[in-house]
């Protein structure tokens, strides 16, 4: 069965940076001057070339979003069910090896933490799990979303990767979108960052957004995260992923986020580092490569970034998120899977978000579930 795998092993890791390293100044201009850009000409984007032009880039990432999407952007809030894990993961707060209190939600408790998110005005939820098949596996979840489905208008999870009888079984149960992240797209350094349990099976991750598509799922999540290996390489095989899919599973919808290695209690530090004016003119590249794809900009971000770039192209955007489970109204102090920089209230974000003369938007559509 034809898979993502087949393209990605066409590619060399060291020959590819090398070739986005090397693009020009011409190369950039002529990327800038089409009206519809390929995988070449993201390179170009991606390139140090292409600094002098982000000014340039910026603006015209806000005219194609503002063309494409209007005055709008999507409120979404993630709810962390469970911080157990079977995984080794470097810079995780979950990390097996990690000596933390473990805690998994009780039907109660995701309760009260949807009636704390319900308050705050939140349509579309991300349910987050740590990796741990026995304890939060496909029965748990799919009892999650039964719960709180008439409650939001979309429910999307990230979690461990799952086999397709699996995803088909929760998009039953009312799933509509699922975030799956490669972390690297270097295999070498994969390996490095995930030595120990199921997540260290590079090709079963890489595969997942297949495994996705086949079942007929509604969105597919994709990213990277900066930090564990160049960030140029890593965004042009996401940019590549996402290309694929796009072909071969046109009926679904895709979005890219853009996770910055953040600090946890005796994390790692960046191998590469990604600079506020990378990030920039990432976002920038991304847009200008598909003016139809969603961009989301999650709370690792501070509020000076996250001002300056909410009308730049990004489409959606968390606030008050906490990373522990029961964070909002269960157990506010318990261990946080990572430390997250922008810490405004939803009141706060929204207020900052409208004077930016953005229209926010709680709900766009809804399943009819009982």
């Amino acid at each position: 069965m034809n898979s993502f795998k087949n393209i990605y092993n066409q590619y060399d890791w060291d020959t590819l940076l090398s070739g986005i390293l090397s693009k020009t100044e011409d190369d950039v201009i002529h990327a800038l001057g089409k009206d519809k850009r390929d995988l070449e000409d993201f390179k170009a984007l991606i390139s140090p070339a292409a600094k002098p032009y982000l000014e340039r880039m910026a603006q015209m990432s806000k005219v194609i979003t503002k063309k494409r999407f209007g005055n709008t952007i999507q409120m979404y809030a993630p709810m962390y069910l469970s911080n157990e894990c079977q995984n080794i993961c470097t810079y995780c707060g979950f990390s097996m090896t990690n000596k933390i209190p473990r805690r998994t939600l009780t039907d109660e408790e995701i309760l009260k933490e949807v009636d704390f998110l319900k308050s705050k005005g939140y349509d579309h939820i991300l349910l987050v799990t740590g990796e741990a098949n026995r304890t939060v596996g496909v029965d748990y979840i799919d009892n999650a979303i039964q719960l709180i489905r008439s409650k939001f208008a979309n429910i999307t999870i990230e979690i461990q990767p799952l086999d397709q009888p699996d995803y088909e079984q929760l998009i039953d149960s009312g799933l509509y979108a699922v975030l799956v992240y490669q972390e690297t797209y270097h295999r070498g350094e994969y390996k490095k960052h995930h030595p120990k349990g199921k997540k260290s099976n590079f090709d079963y991750r890489l595969e997942t957004p297949d495994r996705l598509g086949r079942a007929g799922v509604h969105k597919i999540g994709l990213g990277a995260l900066f930090g564990l290996e160049d960030w140029r390489a890593d965004s042009f095989f996401t940019a590549l992923h996402l290309n694929y899919l796009q072909k071969v599973y046109w009926k679904t919808k895709y979005s890219i986020s853009f996770p910055r290695l953040r600090p946890f209690s005796g994390g790692i530090e960046p191998k590469v580092e990604m600079t506020d004016a990378d990030l920039v003119q990432l976002i920038c590249a991304f847009r200008l490569l598909d003016e139809d794809l969603e961009l989301s900009m999650s709370t690792r971000e501070s509020e000076v970034f996250r001002e300056n770039i909410v009308n730049l192209g990004i489409t959606s955007i968390s606030a008050e998120s906490k990373t522990n489970p029961g964070g909002y109204a269960v157990a506010p102090q318990s261990l946080e899977q990572f430390e997250i920089s922008d810490e405004r209230s939803t009141e706060d974000v929204v207020k900052m978000l409208k004077s930016k003369g953005l229209d926010v938007v709680w709900k766009d559509w809804a399943h009819n579930w009982q």
